[in-house]
């Protein structure tokens, strides 16, 4: 698969060898990704990454994930810094999408690049803000406990009620990435909620956070940050939650980088409103 011009450039698809080159350029973009993201994201869509080269060496990048024949996201957009302008990241761009094919495609957009999404179709379904600063201190709460082997299909059901598309794969590498710490919440017949933390390059990521009620989210949220009293913590709350909002803000947290979730057509009906955290910028 390779670009019309300009003749030196080549886009090919990326495989998880070239993840610690795009992972590294989203670290020096002050993305934070996840340590262990990787192995988590192409079990997801193997085929779903790309890179753009100059004679073999990296220039730009760009993730096309598909998530069944109805929805795929897009992410991991970069261009080494040196080079932008050149038209390197369109035309890496133009390449991936056309691994979505027909699928509605979403992204969660930085401020400075919304303006080229809408020129390319996609239209603003709600704004997200991260959330950082130190956890705060918290006695583990009742009802939530570390996820088990025997909770991956309960947990895939209920995460698939609260995205556009299912997605088992990803899910089975995320909850026991290296790093990666699952709880769940449960009401002794069903679960409530569950979420993710995990390390990043620059603190402690959590997400997903999915619950029932601001209650289940904020019972989660404790049991997440219990053992990371004054460390640095990151979660990306959808602004349309307020109880999100108010749950990041009473745990002390303020609002350090914002983006913008955009689709280029319908998603499915999901409960959005369980979505106290998104799970990554990358991947949905």
């Amino acid at each position: 698969m390779t670009s019309p011009a300009p003749q030196e450039f080549t886009v090919t698809q990326a495989t998880l060898d070239d993840w610690p080159v795009i992972s590294g350029w989203a670290a020096a973009e002050g993305w934070n990704p996840g340590l262990s993201d990787g192995p988590a994201f192409f079990a997801q869509d193997p085929e779903g990454f790309f890179l753009g080269r100059i004679d073999g060496e990296p220039v730009s990048a760009i993730s096309v994930v598909n998530y069944g024949t109805d929805y795929a996201f897009l992410g991991c957009y970069l261009v080494r810094p040196d080079l932008r302008g050149h038209g390197y990241g369109l035309t890496t761009w133009k390449t991936a999408l056309a691994h979505a094919g027909e699928r509605t495609v979403g992204l969660d957009g930085v401020v400075d690049q919304q303006d080229n999404y809408r020129r390319s179709g996609f239209e603003l379904a709600h704004r997200t803000a991260r959330y950082t600063g130190p956890a705060p201190a918290a006695e583990p709460p009742t009802g939530v406990r570390h996820a088990q082997p025997g909770d991956l299909d309960a947990i895939t059901r209920y995460d698939g009620a609260c995205t556009p598309a299912d997605r088992p794969r990803f899910l089975a590498e995320w909850l026991t990435a290296p790093g990666h710490h699952t709880y769940v919440r449960h009401d002794g017949e069903h679960l409530t909620g569950y979420g993710v933390i995990r390390p990043g390059a620059d603190c402690l990521r959590i997400g997903p956070l999915f619950a029932d009620t601001p209650d289940d989210a904020r019972a989660l949220f404790a049991a997440l940050t219990a053992d990371h009293a004054g460390r640095q913590i990151a979660i990306d709350v959808p602004e349309p939650n307020e109880a999100g909002v108010e749950m990041a803000l009473a745990a002390g947290l303020t609002p350090s980088f914002e983006t913008a979730r955009m689709y280029t057509g319908p998603v499915r009906e999901h409960a959005a409103e369980r979505v106290f955290g998104i799970s990554t910028l990358e991947l949905g």
